[in-house]
């Protein structure tokens, strides 16, 4: 058997577990189970990212039903000090950064850098202060850590990678390091740039262009992101102003999108890029002991019903401790988690009361809810809000859970009866928390976005609504998807679960085993390694090489 290459994995946030609030959403998820799954396959692989003094943050609900965000320091056990520490120039001050090491995965570990020290200036000692809590220059630092500072780190400790993947535009900064290094040891830009892509890999996952990151370049130069290159050389990679996510894909040799729909999307939003790196398709996973009754997955018929029944129980269990509501066990439960932003549509049932109103007030149906807007998205927290409304309105039939965590999005993926997921097509990236739910035996009602058109089969394994439309204006694509899942869910969902336990069981089984090794962390990693991680052989390297020369040239 060829040996795999050594891989270095960057990536701002890990979600391992709930109580690690290291992790913001599914970006952090991703990389937990991509960390978690390269330990169990024993696969070379070493994680990178920041120890965030007070991590994301807590978001609670007022008395007025409105969310507002809370920061504490947290504590962390099971961290080794590593004893190494390295440094990073910024804002012209050299900021020292300690390297913690997570013990828990063996041969895939986790190093995360930390600047609040002694030795550094009291503004720097919070760069790693909160993932995602700032803009701007603060944003820069935190990526100059993350990037360079990994890169230092990685040398520091003796450890020789063969890939360098940037889950994300914000790892940049380490391609900016391995430039450095490369030019340092004489070799020119472009022959520094041509070796620092046969060792980059990116992952992207925004497909809205307006949310791939970028940032004004005399802003990077006063904070010496550019690590020694000029502001042409700057130019030539990421543009004016300089993005990230394109400045990823001129310096990687592979790109992949997160889901086979997404692939489409981002090739398309990213076609006007000349000099790019290919974007190919991996879609994610999940990593089945940690989101998945393993038990479950291999019952049938009314043993399958039973401990789905248990899970169910566990949630409802789960809910009354948390908000005093208490939901039926014979009625069916929807459950709905995810981040609050526009494009998910997270209040979107509620749109008509006419034809919702009824099935909440006379029980047909129970939706629990659960999100966090961004700290900074007061458009999410309209949306948080309007969901806590609905929750007063309709107490016996509505709940939403509030500081959305792991803990609650693997209560809800193994206990509820529908996994509900609305936005609008092609706006989502993925969504691995679909996944979970139909491993679980929970059946996905969802438009047809992210990674659910790979395995949907209408009727059989769950329900698609929509039929795939899309419209650029807002008002046309909502009135169309919802007038769909109004009519599926009254046609379909509700009396196949009333009246039919059979032919629901059958449905269950159908997800269960069309889904368990598909979007299992297994098969993600086995495409990781053999589209991206593996070098090509020197044939298809050379003829990329000519590809890309050819490129350049017509820029």
């Amino acid at each position: 058997m060829e040996k795999l290459p050594q891989v270095a994995y960057f990536c701002m946030e890990y979600g391992l577990h709930h109580s690690f609030k290291q992790y913001a959403g599914g970006l952090g998820i991703l990389a937990g189970d991509h960390l978690k799954g390269a330990h169990d396959e024993k696969l070379p692989l070493v994680g990178l990212g920041i120890l965030w003094k007070q991590g994301y943050g807590d978001q609670r609900i007022d008395d007025h039903g409105n969310p507002y965000d809370s920061y504490e320091i947290q504590q962390y056990e099971n961290l080794e000090d590593t004893g190494v520490r390295v440094s990073v120039k910024i804002r012209q001050r050299q900021v020292k950064c300690k390297l913690w090491k997570t013990e828990a995965y063996g041969n895939a570990p986790l190093y995360l850098l930390d600047t609040d020290l002694e030795e550094n200036d009291g503004a720097d000692r919070w760069i790693t202060g909160q993932l995602y809590g700032w803009f701007g220059e603060e944003r820069i630092a935190q990526e100059m850590v993350l990037g360079i500072g990994g890169i230092r780190a990685l040398r520091a400790l003796g450890l020789e990678c063969d890939v360098y993947h940037f889950n994300e535009g914000h790892a940049l900064f380490a391609g900016f390091e391995l430039l450095r290094e490369k030019i340092y040891q004489g070799l020119s830009f472009h022959e520094a740039w041509q070796e620092t892509r046969r060792e980059v890999v990116f992952t992207t996952h925004t497909p809205i262009v307006q949310g791939n990151e970028s940032h004004p370049l005399d802003r990077l130069i006063y904070m010496g992101a550019n690590n020694g290159l000029t502001l042409e050389q700057m130019v030539e990679l990421g543009g004016a102003p300089f993005n990230m996510t394109v400045g990823a894909l001129r310096l990687a040799r592979r790109a992949n999108a997160v889901a086979q729909l997404h692939g489409e999307t981002a090739n398309a939003m990213w076609a006007h890029v000349d000099n790019r790196c290919e974007i190919l398709a991996i879609t994610n996973a999940i990593h089945l002991p940690t989101w998945v009754d393993m038990p479950l997955m291999d019952l049938k018929g009314k043993e399958l019903w039973d401990r789905h029944q248990k899970n169910k129980q566990d949630l409802i269990g789960f809910i009354k401790k948390r908000t005093g509501q208490e939901l039926k066990a014979d009625r069916l439960l929807i459950g709905f988690s995810r981040r609050a932003a526009p494009y998910k549509r997270s209040d979107f049932i509620f749109s008509d009361p006419k034809v919702v109103g009824p099935l909440f007030k006379e029980g047909k149906i129970q939706i629990v809810f659960s999100g966090k807007a961004h700290p900074l998205d007061d458009t999410g927290k309209t949306i948080v809000a309007n969901l806590v409304e609905m929750s007063k309105k309709y107490p016996d039939s509505v709940v939403f859970l509030e500081n959305y965590d792991m803990e609650i999005g693997a209560a809800l993926t193994r206990g509820a009866d529908v996994w509900l997921n609305n936005p609008r097509r092609p706006k989502e990236a993925s969504g691995t928390s679909g996944m979970k739910a139909a491993i679980n035996g929970v059946l996905n009602l969802s438009t047809l976005d992210g990674w659910w058109p790979e395995i949907c089969d209408h009727d059989k394994n769950g329900w698609q609504f929509g039929d795939g439309f899309v419209s650029e204006d807002e008002e046309i694509h909502d009135s169309h998807d919802l007038k769909d899942l109004y009519k599926v869910l009254q046609d379909k969902v509700i009396p196949l679960y009333y009246s039919n336990q059979d032919g629901w069981i059958k449905m269950m089984q159908n997800s269960i085993s069309d889904c368990r090794d598909q979007f299992a962390v297994k098969r993600m990693l086995n495409e990781y390694y053999q589209k991206l991680y593996i070098l090509p052989d020197a044939k298809t390297a050379k003829k990329e090489s000519k590809s890309k020369t050819k490129s350049s040239k017509k820029k």
